[in-house]
């Protein structure tokens, strides 16, 4: 074998090509995938970078619309569930609502504006934030340990699941919770609440279809008027009573603990609630950038929460009936219809964020390797980030749904939200800690004082949050729980239909040299065989030469490669090596892309000859034939996988997506060719 006419990385396990992943090699470490701390995307997530030349206040007035839904819209349940849960054991006097005002206040604090936006957002992966970003973050950083490797993915993995759980959650609690405000609005149709949530509900999933992009511009300057309503709403309240105000003093916090623990404890279940959508600060991060992120965090969010919270505490510690709703009830009746229009518009901005951060982690687990290959769609010509997945949207819609009739009310539903959101902050912090040493030089100390500050807080909302279990929060678990079994499942599967492929492939290097001494009959054009690596053969490459004994007269075996990084930069995107011999037209092409982006092959192809990659005429892509290696996959009794994991891999595969349509493959010349692979 020849030298390739470029450097390659080494090349990563190779990974099967039929439906369980045509084409696609494992993630891999590339080099220049350096973590950033400019806290915007580097090269390729060009998405808002207009937006970032227009300005700082436009950025941030788009991260309001986008990345602060979910917890801007905390204070239509939070407070009223601490005082509402289990009965009202916690009571609406000076020590236990300044008590709770000041937990809510120090969490928002410590887990929100220091770990998330101060610290955490500073641990960025090529620009880009969330869980399964900071899994490869320190994948990479700590690459020099093997056997780490896969702890983190399985870090991440958890991760990604508990993000599933609370995704079937928020829509439900938030539109729920907002359309009850009907019944103290307009009590005459104050019954008709579950289904007008529903209606809702089924409208937003239904829209899903034609993108974000026409509605985006408005979600902005709807969730600014929100806050500046918080705010407003609250500062009245506070400014009637403002010995409230002492509420903000940690030692209220600290004697309510003391005084009460057992209280304290159920009430910390229903204080989590204020800190929910802290991870989507992180991982909106690429879109936005840190700076717009930040300051739209502490200059208009976090001191419009602040000041509703403590209006709502006041409300109640003067008219302790008023905790039955808190927030409605601090406006004049008046405004109360408005405000519930307001605060569903705000809700359904949040629900959005979720199902949008659902459909792009989604993206990202099938490039990983860790999902089954989904039906992706683009749905804006523009942003990169505008997706929609058909199969995810449903799933989500149907769950969503199920969970809202099947609880009924936003109190009920608040008694299972947590476990999920609490279990997901403490993944982040265990990855914070692993990767601060070698990311910022941490010292002991310091590793020890973020461990007790952040996840000694967050283990404490954990075990509050664990006594819901019974009270409906072991739906989440369930749902992160099958989440789990279907990304370890489909990875522990497609590592076993490699390990039979790679034995019936044959090496590469031997065909090579069996083509050339057989005289084999060459036709014109240009055949791309997409294949995960260029040690073995295609078996559809395979099989064209057994059956139909011809060969193309330029053969490409293209291998996708998916990095640990979000973006792949221009000189970096493709290595050729032409497999030996440059006069036999037998080749190998690699085309990385990050994990953010969509594989779009023939594109892809395109841009490889005119960028001189691939040594062929550009026009003669538009008539070059694909052929896809594509067979049925079948039991065995061979160990590697229970029976009952293989049976569900095997349903996995049987409907994951078309590779071919995946890889955005012409229909008209794509040509699907292979074997059975045995499992």
């Amino acid at each position: 074998m020849g030298r390739s006419k470029e450097s390659e990385h080494p090349a990563p396990a190779a990974a099967d090509e039929s439906e369980a992943g045509e084409g696609v090699v494992e993630p891999a470490d590339p080099e220049g995938a350096q973590s950033t701390e400019t806290g915007l995307p580097t090269d390729g997530a060009t998405a808002h970078g207009g937006a970032v030349r227009g300005g700082i206040v436009a950025m941030g007035l788009a991260a309001l619309g986008v990345v602060f839904g979910d917890i801007g819209t905390s204070p239509l349940y939070a407070l009223r569930t601490v005082f509402t849960i289990d009965g009202g054991i916690v009571r609406a006097n000076a020590a236990d609502v300044y008590g709770v005002v000041s937990l809510m206040f120090w969490s928002i604090t410590v887990i929100v504006s220091l770990k998330y936006v101060t610290i955490l957002m500073r641990a960025d992966n090529d620009g880009e934030g969330g869980v399964m970003a900071l899994a490869a973050l320190a994948q990479r950083i700590r690459r020099h340990r093997v056997r780490s490797s896969g702890v983190f993915l399985l870090i991440g993995i958890v991760g990604v699941s508990l993000f599933y759980g609370d995704s079937l959650i928020t829509p439900a609690i938030s539109v729920l919770s907002a359309v009850e405000g009907v019944k103290v609005a307009a009590p005459a149709i104050g019954h008709l609440t579950v289904p007008i949530a529903a209606v809702i509900l089924a409208a937003l999933f239904f829209l899903q279809r034609f993108g974000t992009g026409k509605v985006g511009n408005l979600f902005g300057p709807v969730m600014l008027l929100w806050f500046a309503v918080l705010a407003v709403a609250g500062l009245g309240q506070v400014v009637h009573d403002p010995s409230v105000l002492q509420g903000l003093s940690p030692s209220w916090a600290v004697v309510f603990v003391a005084a009460h623990p057992a209280i304290a404890f159920v009430a910390m279940g229903a204080v989590v609630l204020v800190i929910t959508g802290a991870e989507a600060l992180y991982a909106d991060m690429g879109h936005f950038g840190r700076s717009p992120i930040r300051r739209a965090w502490f200059f208009v969010v976090f001191p419009a929460l602040t000041l509703n919270y403590l209006g709502q505490a006041s409300l109640v510690l003067s008219q302790p009936s008023a905790r039955s709703d808190p927030f409605l009830l601090l406006f004049p009746e008046a405004l109360r219809l408005p405000v519930v229009v307001l605060a569903t518009a705000a809700t359904i901005i949040a629900s959005q964020a979720v199902i949008s951060g659902a459909f792009s982690l989604s993206r990202q687990a099938v490039l990983l390797g860790l999902l089954p290959p989904l039906t992706i769609r683009q749905t804006s010509k523009h942003e990169s980030g505008q997706i929609y997945l058909p199969a995810v949207n449903g799933l989500l819609f149907v769950g969503v749904l199920a969970i809202m009739i099947s609880f009924g009310s936003s109190d009920r539903l608040a008694t299972a939200y947590g476990v999920s959101v609490t279990g997901a902050l403490v993944v982040d912090s265990v990855l914070l800690l692993t990767v601060a040493p070698l990311l910022w030089r941490w010292r002991a100390w310091q590793v020890t004082l973020a461990a007790i500050a952040f996840a000694g807080l967050e283990l404490v909302f954990l075990s509050g949050n664990l006594s819901k279990i019974v009270h409906g929060g072991w739906v989440p678990l369930l749902i992160a729980a099958a989440v789990i079994l279907v990304m370890t499942t489909w990875r522990r599967g497609r590592q076993l239909v490699s390990d039979d492929r790679r034995d019936k492939e044959g090496s590469l290097a031997d065909f090579v040299e069996e083509v050339r001494s057989s005289g084999l009959t060459r036709v014109p054009g240009v055949a791309i065989f997409p294949h995960p690596n260029r040690e073995t053969v295609p078996l559809a490459l395979r099989a064209n030469v057994d059956h139909n004994h011809v060969l193309h007269e330029r053969v490409v075996i293209v291998s996708i490669e998916i990095l640990g990084m979000p973006q792949v930069p221009p000189q970096k995107r493709f290595s050729y090596d032409e497999l030996g011999y440059a006069d036999d037209g037998v080749e190998h092409l690699t085309i990385r892309f990050g994990f953010s982006e969509s594989p779009d092959v023939p594109a892809a192809m395109r841009a490889a000859c005119h960028t001189g990659a691939l040594d062929v005429d550009p026009a003669t892509m538009d008539t070059a034939s694909f052929f896809v290696s594509r067979g049925a996959i079948r039991r065995t009794r061979t160990t590697g996988m229970v029976r009952w994991r293989k049976a569900f891999f095997v349903g996995l595969a049987h409907n994951a997506a078309d590779p071919a349509a995946r890889f955005r493959l012409p229909s008209d010349r794509t040509v699907t060719m292979g074997s059975d692979v045995d499992i």
